[in-house]
């Protein structure tokens, strides 16, 4: 009788007892628990590939004026390059499955630990200015939907104070999004795409497709801007396979379905971006839906934020990531604070360090599935210098810069300008810098898989 009395007694206060919520490491050598499903990858997922940004540079896609792309051109390029695109952030989000390492630690196996730092450094940089320019998207959009050009610092202090606490708990931010957040956005969405398509659309370049692998460039180039983050959350993911699925879904339905609502948006105000906003104000409580589109944008500052530590936790592994997200999610809010709009050159710059990860893809993904990732990285604080994988990945940079050269500085686009004459190079519509920015350095990688095999094998012994 006792031993049954005391069972049920503990089960009494099992039951009683709240469940011990998860969160991630705080340092990096720790074991990520491994609690997100299917669902929560595809809720979060679909919240970052909808964003404020994305209605705006659907320009980007439709063209000049005067030389637009037919609507189904435009919407076509859309749906390829992101399903492309987001092919590769899903097969980057299983790597980080399978290893459990953030996205910039995981390249410890790829170029050994000292060697990391060059990405790492760079992924910092990027991070942190798509952080500075996701605040500042909040607040414009803020001020939109207030109907004021005033109060920008309270918007600013207001996100950039929102995206530092979801920093904090990542999982639980995770979890709110899933519950909450992607439910919002959801029906947000459906009602701009009901009532903007009640209005109609005009087709201003009915029948054009010029310009139209140029258009898919540019949407792979955004699914591409989240490879070097993917890993940071899917190292959490309980499954390989839920990570991947729920990545590849969550992000291709919600950007083909932002980008599409964008360029309907786009069209009503006359393709004029900067009066994007209007076409959505435009229909009944329309403010209260954009409203909560400029609430959930901060998920997208959350993801730099939060992805600037897991890089900085590469360089310094054993600092707590809460200091490292607190302090970061301070130094963009002080910097949104101070520019008011980023420069052409800083938009260039911040393109030509994501034209750098395009073929540091393309070199991850083929040396870990066909070379030395097959027996096993090193992805200690001790893994050896790797400098023969620097070859292919430049060899790619040269290749998309040779492609398309970043307007970065006027002596940057001379130089690959000239090579373009050296080489007898002109860039046809068919010439896409992203695919073959990624495909060279793939193949190169390839190439060099039985030496790297060799060495890596030597070195472990």
């Amino acid at each position: 009788m006792p031993p049954a009395s005391t069972s049920s007694s503990s089960s009494a206060t099992a039951v009683l007892e709240p469940p011990v919520r998860v969160e991630a490491p705080l340092v990096l050598d720790t074991e990520p628990p491994r609690t997100l499903r299917f669902r929560d990858h595809f809720a979060l997922w679909m919240n970052l590939g909808v964003s404020l940004i994305g209605f705006t540079t659907a320009a980007t896609v439709l063209g000049a004026k005067g030389s637009e792309l037919s609507l189904a051109a435009a919407v076509t390029a859309i749906v390829a390059g992101t399903v492309v695109g987001t092919a590769m952030l899903g097969v980057a989000a299983l790597i980080g499955a399978r290893t459990g390492a953030p996205a910039m630690a995981t390249l410890r196996g790829l170029f050994g630990t000292r060697l990391s730092y060059v990405p790492t450094v760079l992924n910092i940089v990027q991070c942190i200015g798509w952080g500075v320019y996701e605040l500042l998207t909040i607040a414009l959009g803020a001020q939109t939907v207030v109907g004021t050009e005033g109060y920008r610092w309270l918007f600013v202090v207001l996100a950039g104070a929102i995206t530092t606490a979801l920093t904090i708990w990542p999982l639980g931010a995770i979890a709110v999004l899933r519950r909450f957040v992607a439910v919002a956005v959801a029906v947000a969405m459906v009602y701009f795409t009901v009532q903007l398509g009640r209005n109609g659309v005009a087709d201003p370049g009915a029948g054009n497709w010029h310009g139209f692998l140029r258009a898919t460039d540019a949407m792979i180039a955004v699914s591409i801007s989240f490879v070097p983050l993917a890993a940071d959350y899917t190292r959490h993911s309980r499954t390989p396979r839920s990570a991947f699925w729920g990545s590849f879904s969550g992000y291709t339905v919600a950007q083909v379905w932002c980008y599409v609502l964008g360029l309907l948006a786009l069209l009503q105000a006359d393709g004029d971006p900067d009066r994007i906003f209007d076409s959505f104000l435009g229909v009944w409580a329309g403010w209260l839906f954009l409203l909560v589109l400029v609430l959930r944008e901060t998920d997208q500052s959350f993801a730099n934020v939060y992805s600037t530590a897991m890089s900085i936790h590469n360089l310094l592994p054993k600092v707590d990531r809460r200091v490292l997200t607190g302090g970061t999610g301070a130094l963009i809010t002080v910097l949104a604070l101070q520019i008011t709009a980023f420069t052409d050159s800083y938009y260039a710059f911040l393109g030509l360090i994501g034209s750098v990860f395009v073929p540091l893809f393309a070199v991850l993904a083929v040396d870990y599935f066909l070379g030395a990732g097959r027996r096993g990285w090193d992805l200690s604080d001790e893994a050896p210098s790797r400098w023969l994988m620097l070859l292919p990945w430049a060899l790619g940079f040269a290749v998309y810069q040779l492609i398309a050269p970043t307007a970065v500085a006027g002596w940057w686009t001379d130089f690959w300008t000239s090579a373009q004459e050296l080489l007898h190079f002109t860039p046809q519509e068919w010439t896409s810098a992203s695919l073959f920015g990624f495909l060279v350095p793939a193949l190169a990688t390839w190439a060099l898989t039985p030496l790297t095999r060799g060495r890596t094998a030597a070195a472990a012994r």
